[in-house]
């Protein structure tokens, strides 16, 4: 089941991809969007986080701090953060807890089994989710509008 708009989000440690920890809670104060994605180098999710980082004028703005979130090892996400020149850190749900804590584990995609689903969490400075968007296709992109419009 995944996490409910209005509902408190789920607190995490995870580790960014210069192998350092990062918690949710501590981000209070902040609004948050946390863009789950099932595969770095895949080409839906390399154009969605280049979105995302060409957005960041934007979400600036609404003083928002973005992660992408993945199954992927750390040493995978700077790669690839690296590659995309991508602006924002990258998180590596190594072990697959938070992709169960946010209701967004993917039992199989085309045989990859446990990845993320790809979706779309806003988090507002009171840690309070403001929106969710879980998409079933992996070919899909989010709803980058809704996103902006819940910052606003």
């Amino acid at each position: 089941m995944s996490v409910v708009v209005g509902s408190p989000a789920p607190d995490f440690t995870l580790t960014n991809q210069d192998r350092e920890p990062v918690t949710l809670s501590q981000l209070k104060g902040k609004p948050v969007v946390l863009a789950f994605f099932p595969a770095a180098f895949s080409g839906v999710c390399a154009k969605e986080m280049c979105t995302f980082r060409d957005s960041m004028g934007q979400l600036g703005k609404a003083n928002a701090q973005v992660f992408g979130i993945s199954v992927d090892t750390f040493f995978t996400l700077k790669a690839f953060q690296d590659q995309q020149k991508l602006t924002f850190p990258l998180l590596s749900d190594f072990n697959k807890t938070v992709i169960r804590d946010y209701g967004v584990f993917n039992e199989d995609m085309i045989g990859l089994k446990g990845i993320a689903k790809r979706a779309t969490f806003v988090i507002d400075k009171d840690g309070i989710v403001r929106h969710a968007e879980v998409l079933e296709d992996a070919r899909n992109e989010p709803d980058y509008a809704a996103v902006f419009k819940a910052l606003a």
